[in-house]
């Protein structure tokens, strides 16, 4: 059973910074897309930032020049670095994991989910 594992949340003053990690177990394939999302209190949840297999990232307008995501060198791991960050980056962040091994109809998993806490 494929699980994600986030870790690096916490409390931040504004214009501080937080690394988030993820990573996948119970996975025999390497995902195609990993990324995160977060999920404000009465809000959908959003994409913050995505990243392929061959490195290729896209971000959500409202943390380009702020976050940086990366995936490690091992298999199925990926890293979000968030700095200068904002009241309004308050949310609670989750990480996701697009597989599509072949001869089967791809699949993807979520995290339990992180809590970030931007304030003073």
């Amino acid at each position: 059973q494929v699980q994600l594992v986030e870790s690096g949340g916490g409390l931040v003053q504004p214009g501080g910074s937080l690394r988030l990690s993820c990573a996948v177990s119970g996975s025999a394939f390497v995902a195609n897309v990993m990324g995160w999302y977060r999920q404000a209190p009465g809000k959908e949840r959003d994409l913050v930032a995505t990243i392929t297999h061959s490195g290729t990232t896209k971000y959500a307008d409202s943390v380009k020049d702020r976050f940086t995501i990366s995936r490690g060198n091992a298999k199925n791991t990926v890293s979000l670095q968030m700095n200068s960050l904002k009241a309004e980056d308050t949310a609670v962040y989750y990480c996701n994991a697009l597989f599509g091994p072949p001869g089967r109809a791809p699949f993807d998993s979520w995290g339990q989910g992180t809590q970030v806490t931007v304030s003073s």
